[in-house]
């Protein structure tokens, strides 16, 4: 069986057999990034324990549900906006309008605007997404996501179960949780 070989956009397929093999790190790399990217901001799932330790998340509430049809959310959000929160999607890092905020304030749901966290609680993770260390208690949920090939924690508005990010163990203290949030899913209130 023959290798794969790389197909050259060439007009004419003239690179030679040397530039398809410089090529082949380079898409290798290429590779690599995208799974990262796709991977989300971290790399780990939270266990039940620890999220159970930390103040304002959770796994269920009684809050009133917001519940509104496909067309409702695409009325109201932006085409970004609708893909983060609704599609589970997720911003390049360094990318969203938050990431380097350090402004006093509140940050809360873009699609039913739930306070979720406060900038008392916000850290630099170093990557390139809003990270914070406590959410507003029981305005934050969580589920178990899967997909992309790992095993991470879901972050979800409590009220509207709109997307926010994830959530990782390894975080600062006082929870050492780290609230990895897309700006697209937040809209802040400068106080």
């Amino acid at each position: 069986m023959a290798p794969a070989r790389l197909v050259c956009n060439c007009p004419s397929d003239s690179c030679s057999e040397t530039q398809r093999q410089k090529m082949k790190p380079t898409f290798f790399l290429l590779g690599l990034s995208a799974l990262n990217l796709l991977a989300g901001c971290g790399r780990s799932h939270v266990t039940s324990s620890a999220l159970a330790e930390a103040p304002g998340t959770t796994t269920q509430t009684n809050m009133t549900k917001i519940t509104k049809t496909e067309a409702e959310w695409k009325k109201q959000l932006t085409p970004e906006q609708y893909r983060i929160t609704r599609k589970h999607g997720t911003e390049r890092a360094f990318s969203g309008e938050y990431w380097n905020n350090h402004e006093k304030g509140i940050y809360r749901c873009v699609a039913c605007d739930l306070e979720l966290f406060t900038s008392d609680t916000k850290f630099d993770s170093g990557t390139g997404w809003p990270s914070f260390h406590t959410p507003i208690a029981d305005h934050v949920g969580t589920s178990e996501d899967n997909s992309l090939f790992a095993r991470r924690t879901e972050v979800h508005c409590a009220r509207c179960d709109s997307h926010l990010g994830h959530v990782f163990e390894d975080g600062p203290k006082p929870t050492g949780l780290r609230y990895c949030i897309n700006s697209a899913a937040l809209k802040f209130e400068k106080r």
